[in-house]
C-alpha cells in the first residue's frame, strides 16, 4: 500500500501537473471586474502593443524558468504571424499581485493595447481591476474561473472544459450514469461542481457524489461508501491528481469491488503527467482529456529547435495568446481587442489545438479523449479541429 499521500507540493509540481495547478495558486474567489465602452483601438497596419507579464524577479528559480519559457513561446508565435506586427513589451511581476497591478497600469500608460498574462490568479485579478477603467483586455495564463469576467480572460485549461468533454464522451459510450468522487478541499470542490454542471447540461445522469478527507486515512475511511455508491454507476469520475490521492484511490477501488472492467474510471486531471502515472496498475483503462498530442509534440519540437531546451508545461498558453491577438487584429476591426472582438465563435488556432474565449471570460478548448492501455496513452476520440455553433 502507498505509504502516504504526498501532501506537500512545491510550486513547480503544481505547475507541471497542469489542470489544477494555476487554480490552486489563485486568489480567493472574487467577481471579475466589469468592462464597458470602447477600449484601445487597433489601427490597420500599425503594430499592436502587447504587455507580457511574467513572474521573473521573485528570486525563485522555477519562476525564472517559467518566465523565460513564456516569453520565448510568445516570440515564437510573433514570428509565425502573417500580416500583423506585435510590439511585445515584457514586465517582470515577481509573482506578486500588487507589483503586477502597478506594472499593468504602467504598461497601459506606456501605450499597451492588451495585456498577456500574468500567471497566477491573484495577479490576474489585481491586473484586471487595475486596467478595467481603460477597458484593456487581460488574457491571463490562469485557469481560475473565479477571476474570469469583464475584461479578464483565463487561457489555462479549466475544470469545466475538461468535465464537459469527458461527460459528453461517457454518455456517447453508454457510460453516462456517473458517480463523482472528490477530495474535500478547494480544488476538489471546484472539480465536483464542474462535473455536476457538465452532467446537468448533457444526456448523462448523476449517480451520486462521494467525498473523502484529503489524507491517506481519509481515503481509506471513505472507500466503503465509495464502493457502495459505485454499484449503481456506469462510471466513477475522480477529481484527484497524481500528487494527491489518485494512486491510492485507483489501488483501493478495485480491491473494494469497483471492477474497472465493468465500471469506467474517468479522471479530471492529466493522468499522463508525470509520465510515471501511466505505469500505475489502477489507471489502466481509465479515460482523461488532453490537448491534441500531435500538435503539442510539433510545438515542443519547434521550441527545442529554436531555444535549445524544452518548453515549460504552460508555455503554449503564451503562444496561444499571441495567436489570438494576431488573428483578431488581422480582421481590421478597430475594436478587435475588446471583449466582443476576442470572443468570436470560430475561435483561434493554437499550438495545442483550437480554442475560443467566452463572454464570461472562460475558454473552450478542443480536447482529445485518451485511454491508458498497457502503460501507454491511446487516443480514443481525437480533438476537434474546429468548433460548431456559437461560443457562449
Amino acid at each position: 500500500m502507498i505509504s502516504a499521500l504526498r501532501m506537500a507540493r512545491s510550486g513547480a509540481v503544481k505547475l507541471v501537473l497542469g489542470l489544477s495547478a494555476l487554480w490552486l495558486a489563485a486568489c480567493e474567489p472574487t467577481t471579475g471586474p466589469l468592462a464597458g465602452g470602447a477600449g484601445p483601438q487597433v489601427s490597420r497596419g500599425a503594430p499592436v502593443a502587447v504587455a507580457l507579464l511574467v513572474p521573473a524577479g521573485s528570486g525563485q528559480a522555477n519562476d525564472q524558468v517559467l518566465a523565460r519559457s513564456l516569453e520565448n513561446a510568445a516570440r515564437l508565435a510573433i514570428a509565425d504571424l502573417d500580416g500583423v506586427e506585435i510590439d511585445l513589451r515584457v514586465y517582470n511581476t515577481s509573482g506578486q499581485a500588487a507589483t503586477a497591478a502597478s506594472l499593468a497600469s504602467q504598461a497601459v500608460a506606456d501605450g499597451a493595447q492588451i495585456i498577456l498574462g500574468p500567471v497566477f490568479g491573484g495577479e490576474a485579478n489585481a491586473v484586471g481591476n487595475a486596467v478595467a477603467a481603460q477597458n484593456v483586455s487581460v488574457l491571463s495564463f490562469s485557469n481560475n474561473t473565479d477571476i474570469a469576467g469583464g475584461n479578464v480572460f483565463v487561457l489555462g485549461p479549466t475544470f469545466q472544459n475538461t468535465a464537459d468533454r469527458l461527460v459528453r464522451y461517457a454518455a456517447q459510450q453508454g457510460r453516462g450514469n456517473i458517480l463523482v468522487v472528490h477530495e474535500r478541499n478547494a480544488s476538489g470542490d471546484a472539480g465536483r461542481r464542474a462535473i455536476e454542471q457538465a452532467i446537468a447540461a448533457s444526456p448523462a445522469t448523476l449517480a451520486g457524489v462521494e467525498s473523502y478527507e484529503f489524507s491517506q486515512n481519509g481515503v481509506i475511511q471513505a472507500m466503503p461508501r465509495i464502493a457502495g455508491a459505485a454499484g449503481s454507476a456506469d462510471s466513477v469520475f475522480l477529481t484527484a491528481d497524481t500528487a494527491g490521492a489518485l494512486p491510492l484511490l485507483t489501488q483501493l477501488m478495485p480491491e473494494n469491488g469497483i471492477n474497472p472492467a465493468a465500471t469506467q474510471y474517468i479522471g479530471l486531471t492529466r493522468w499522463d503527467v508525470p509520465q510515471a502515472t501511466l505505469s500505475l496498475p489502477g489507471v489502466q483503462g481509465g479515460w482523461f482529456a488532453l490537448p491534441d498530442p500531435g500538435l503539442t509534440r510539433q510545438f515542443e519540437a519547434r521550441y527545442r529547435a529554436a531555444y535549445g531546451e524544452s518548453p515549460h508545461s504552460i508555455a503554449a498558453l503564451a503562444y496561444d495568446g499571441i495567436a489570438a491577438i494576431g488573428a483578431a487584429a488581422r480582421t481590421g476591426d478597430p475594436n478587435a481587442l475588446s471583449r466582443a472582438g476576442l470572443t468570436r465563435g470560430s475561435g483561434f488556432a493554437g499550438v495545442n489545438g483550437v480554442f475560443r474565449l467566452r463572454n464570461d471570460g472562460t475558454n473552450e478548448r478542443g480536447l482529445a479523449v485518451a485511454q491508458i492501455r498497457n502503460n501507454e496513452v491511446v487516443i480514443v476520440d481525437p480533438a476537434p479541429r474546429s468548433f460548431t455553433g456559437a461560443g457562449l
